[in-house]
């Protein structure tokens, strides 16, 4: 080599070196932050789980003036407030809720795919909790119990129950059957939920032999009868609810006019009274009670080993639906609720210290405006009852020859005889579209999809159509799902429902209150399926199996 190309060949070689050897050039090593740490793990002895049923997101908001200090306020002011807090399934039911609150998981995955549903293996429909292998303990003799048994995978009390080898202890209460056993999990210490024929508080042999001796004795010392001759009055001033419709108003259910008398025309207690009752404020009281009752005999919160109390409030919801969201009703028993759960802070700040407990609330679904009152303003109305079924019914014939095509109609669902389809030897799939395409003709109706689009994920990419691919389980949900334009429910008597995917249903509160939590006001979107994997992080225990949410890091202290 010449010398000259030898010189600019070292000098080549130098650069390279230099280049190599720089700081900017060097591959930097993952340097670990000298400043991260371990968060802090709070201790916490007792988390509360508070699910008020029908309680939309907006009712925090409207009546926030007329709170008291120790209830809601205190969630609003000293806690996490997740204001864009939205279900992602349809359809917005009491036990898909409930279901979601505790596994962190959508009904795709633990099978809670609405309060019934038609079951192709027994041939009829079947609640959620319903299960004939077990026997109901505490009311009539002989009846048929619920459980558990058909939620698909673990909650937060599993996933606590197995951490602690049995240690913590789980109980679950509620005036609804599924509201009590849904959130409570698998096999936990517990759940309890009212009895109409009796007036009882009672469970089943899916928990224990026997009825607990401390729920016997609040039977008989604190049992129901003792509201019977109860007035429900408003609480304030007539003038403080200028918030809500006049009192008198056409559109809402039967005994429309405040005061509402409990006893009747009744001579002594009995199912007509503990139907009365239960829709009324008074219920949710005794509830309270029977979770201090709670607390106070399994012993909850006693010691270093954390445990879980569920607690749903189900009066809101018949109210609700009688009288819908702008009555009179609505507005007192939110803030009856509001007291009651300000009482119930103040028993367990006494029995435990609320610097030991973690406190959550949200609700199961919201609820839509009565159609009738939003019909007066040019838009909603209601689908005639029928009119889906029919028309699948007669464009089939139509197509394909008479038979009786539709063994059910379910839970916004539409489940078909498979058996006539197979022995005409048509294509399912081909059915399933003939049909939505009749269905999707219907006044009021936004959409139909089908199951074989479902599973095949041919859905589209929109939230509407993702809500319902949330709420679908492959074996337990028909060949149709139907969902309604906003503000249309089914044609039926007075009231209001919910089960859609739209706001007045979806949006809910998520609030979080006690050790670990940062407080604030987030406007990031949120679910409550982000419920259970949050406090499990809080607890340090693996997330419930099947979870779809989020931690809500925003909100605990030490993460980010």
């Amino acid at each position: 080599m010449r010398s000259g190309n030898l010189a600019r060949a070292v000098s080549i070689i130098c650069v390279l070196v230099a280049v190599v050897l720089s700081p900017l050039a060097q591959v930097r090593q993952p340097v670990r932050d000298q400043s991260a740490t371990r968060p802090p793990q709070p201790k916490i002895k007792l988390v509360v789980g508070i699910v008020i049923d029908q309680f939309r997101y907006d009712y925090l908001m409207r009546f926030e003036e007329q709170f008291t200090a120790g209830g809601f306020r205190r969630f609003l002011q000293n806690g996490a407030n997740f204001t864009d807090n939205n279900y992602l399934h349809t359809p917005t039911y009491t036990a898909p809720g409930h279901a979601t609150f505790m596994s962190g998981a959508t009904p795709a995955l633990n099978g809670i795919i609405g309060n019934d549903w038609y079951d192709r293996a027994t041939g009829k429909n079947i609640t959620s909790v319903e299960d004939t292998s077990v026997i109901q303990l505490g009311g009539r003799e002989g009846v048929k119990g619920a459980s558990p048994r058909r939620l698909l995978g673990s909650t937060l009390g599993d996933q606590l129950k197995l951490t602690t080898q049995g240690r913590a202890r789980v109980i679950g209460v509620s005036l609804k059957d599924r509201s009590a056993i849904l959130p409570a999990g698998k096999r936990p210490d517990g759940a309890f939920w009212y009895d109409g024929t009796t007036g009882n508080f009672v469970s089943s042999t899916w928990y224990f032999k026997e009825l607990p001796a401390w729920v016997k004795a609040f039977n008989r010392d604190q049992h129901s009868d003792t509201y019977f001759n109860q007035t429900w009055e408003r609480l304030r001033p007539e003038s403080a609810y200028s918030l809500s419709a006049q009192d008198d108003t056409e559109y809402e259910g039967k005994d429309r006019v405040f005061p509402h008398s409990l006893r009747k025309n009744d001579e002594k207690p009995g199912p007509s009274f503990y139907s009365r009752f239960q829709s009324s404020p008074f219920a949710n009281d005794h509830l309270a009670n029977l979770a201090m009752a709670a607390i106070e005999n399994e012993g909850l919160g006693a010691d270093e080993t954390p445990d879980l109390l569920t607690i749903s409030f189900s009066s809101n919801d018949l109210v609700g639906h009688t009288y819908g969201p702008s009555s009179q009703e609505v507005q007192d028993i939110t803030l009856r609720t509001d007291q009651t759960i300000a009482n119930l802070f103040s028993r367990i700040d006494k029995k435990i210290g609320l610097r030991n407990v973690l406190f959550v609330l949200t609700a199961d679904h919201g609820v839509a405006p009565v159609p009738e009152q939003v019909k007066a303003l040019g838009y909603g109305g209601r689908v005639g009852r029928g009119l889906i079924s029919s028309s699948i019914e007669k464009e089939l014939d139509a197509r394909f020859g008479d038979e009786k095509w539709i063994l059910a109609a379910s839970n916004g669902n539409v489940y078909f005889d498979l058996g006539i389809i197979s022995n005409k030897n048509i294509d399912v799939a081909t059915v399933e579209e003939v049909a939505a395409v009749a269905v999707r003709s219907v006044p009021g109706v936004a959409a139909c999809f089908t199951r074989s689009q479902i599973i095949s994920g041919r859905t589209p990419a929109t939230r509407l159509a993702q809500s319902v691919v949330h709420g679908f389980h492959p074996e337990r949900n028909g060949n149709l799902v139907v969902v309604t334009e906003p503000f249309y429910l089914e044609e039926g008597g007075l009231g209001t429902s919910h089960g859609t995917p739209y706001s007045y249903d979806t949006h809910v509160p998520l609030l979080l209150l006690g050790p670990g939590v940062v407080s604030g006001w987030y406007a990031q979107p949120s679910s409550p399926a982000d419920i259970a994997p949050t406090i499990a992080t809080l607890l340090g225990l693996n997330p419930p199996s099947n979870r779809t949410g989020r931690v809500l890091v925003e909100a605990l202290q030490g993460y980010r």
